[in-house]
């Protein structure tokens, strides 16, 4: 099954939609994450997959993650 190449959220700041994007990773189904920015400036990342990559990607916040294996 392929990933969708955005998803909508609801902003947590100013509370309109927007929109994260598939962000480009290695040819893997470990985790598939996204980020995007909202109108407003609010960074919103969301990701997909492996428990334990997808908590790594949530928790570097300063966009230092990269996916090994």
């Amino acid at each position: 099954m392929k990933a969708a190449r955005s998803l909508t959220f609801k902003c947590v700041k100013c509370h309109k939609s927007m929109q994260v994007y598939l962000q480009k990773v290695s040819a893997c189904s470990h985790i598939q994450p996204y980020q995007g920015i909202c109108a407003c400036g609010e960074l919103k990342r969301h990701a997909t997959g492996q428990a334990d990559a997808v908590k790594s990607y949530l928790a570097s916040a300063d966009g230092s993650w990269s996916h090994h294996h």
